[in-house]
């Protein structure tokens, strides 16, 4: 009998299960996080979240170390982890640079879509405006989404990844410093994206994105807003869940 190589398979499975139950964590925390239930700046305490999902606080860790490798946490020594507060100036920056990469996006898809690729965003957008007239709070999360597969359909991996950590860093900001109801009017921008990024005017597109991004930072700059803070409990009850 191997007793070496069934140690190293089991330990092999530990491992693989571990992994997915970090995996687990990061994804629901992550989806907390950008449908906006869990407030900027709030605390993540580890007991807490372990309690919720039945994980040990080593899983937990893990899972917000990843949070904070996408910038949407930030763990600091003796103080543990929250979600980032970002500030006006951080907002300003952050649109400016999403402007110039989301304009190159622009730039290589228009007029190249396929039929397949068109109907992957109009699926998109009809799942946007389904959360929306639910009241689901899935529908920012999957606004921010919409600019995900516009980045992905781009082919390049490096630039996908610098905007998946904007636009999602974008939802925050929105939360933490949007006026009421902003997100109303962005479905009929994404709408008028997909009809011209489905022909062959690459201006005309340039310039609907900009203007898009443009009323999103606007929409961003009304101060800060004061939170509803259910407590952590509450919120994770339906992510550890869902």
């Amino acid at each position: 009998m191997d007793i070496g190589g069934s140690f190293s398979q089991s330990r092999a499975v530990l491992v693989v299960k571990q992994e997915s139950r970090v995996t687990v964590v990061h994804r629901a925390l992550r989806r907390a996080i950008l449908e906006q239930a869990v407030e900027p700046g709030a605390k993540l305490p580890e007991d807490t979240i372990g309690e919720q999902f039945g994980v040990s606080r080593t899983i937990v860790r893990r899972a917000l170390e990843r949070l904070a490798a996408e910038e949407l946490v930030e763990i600091l020594p003796n103080r543990g982890a929250s979600v980032i507060r970002p500030t006006l100036k951080d907002a300003r920056d952050l649109f400016d640079l999403r402007i110039e990469l989301e304009d190159i996006v622009v730039r290589r898809i228009c007029g190249r879509l396929s039929a397949v690729a068109v109907s992957r965003l109009e699926a998109a957008l009809a799942a946007e405006q389904a959360a929306h007239a639910a009241g689901r709070p899935e529908y920012v999360r999957l606004s921010a989404e919409f600019h995900l597969i516009l980045a992905e359909m781009c082919g390049n991996p490096l630039l996908e990844r610098h905007l998946r950590q904007l636009i999602w860093r974008s939802a925050i900001v929105m939360r933490l410093h949007g006026r009421p109801n902003w997100e109303s009017c962005s479905m009929d921008e994404h709408r008028a994206l997909i009809e011209a990024l489905a022909g062959k005017d690459t201006e005309h597109c340039r310039h609907l994105m900009a203007h898009h991004l443009d009323h999103l930072l606007r929409r961003a700059l009304e101060g800060d807003k004061m939170p509803t803070d259910p407590s952590l409990k509450e919120i994770l009850i339906r992510y550890a869940t869902g």
